[in-house]
């Protein structure tokens, strides 16, 4: 069919009486349906709340770590100090999703950098192990690695 020979006016009331009969809000079932939350079905004050502890334990784990106090150069004690980079970087990851499901603006991005501060410490630590920089450093603790 050309678009000479369509009744635009006829296809568009129609339209327009689909639309009327539509609620403005999803049902149930449409979100289930398509997996997605409604907006104000994000859980209230209290989801809120609770991503501002989130983003907050990430903000103190990632400035927390910069004061680690044992040394990291090698061994068990490097893999103790990988792993609390990673939790960083889960911290920054959890309180991101959570912040982006509610909708807060300065928690997301809050929660964006924990989880980029996070990546740049671990950058730090495991490049210069792999070869990619020019201080080469080891994983384990052989003889003449200083402690």
């Amino acid at each position: 069919m050309s678009d000479q020979q369509r009744d635009w006016d006829r296809e568009l009331a129609e339209i327009d009486k689909v639309m009327a009969r539509t609620p403005a809000q999803p049902d149930a079932t449409a979100v289930r349906r398509t997996g997605a939350a409604p907006l104000d079905a994000a859980g209230g004050r209290m989801a809120a709340f609770t991503t501002w502890i989130r983003v907050t334990l990430g903000l103190l784990l990632a400035v927390g770590i910069t004061q680690w106090p044992y040394a990291n150069a090698c061994g068990l004690n490097l893999a103790v100090f990988l792993g609390a980079i990673g939790a960083v970087i889960v911290a920054g990851g959890w309180s991101a999703m959570s912040s982006w499901r509610r909708r807060l603006g300065l928690a997301h991005f809050l929660s964006l950098m924990v989880l980029l501060w996070g990546l740049v410490l671990a950058a730090r630590e495991v490049l210069p192990r792999v070869g990619y920089a020019k201080a080469v450093r080891t994983w384990s603790c052989g003889v003449g690695v200083e402690r």
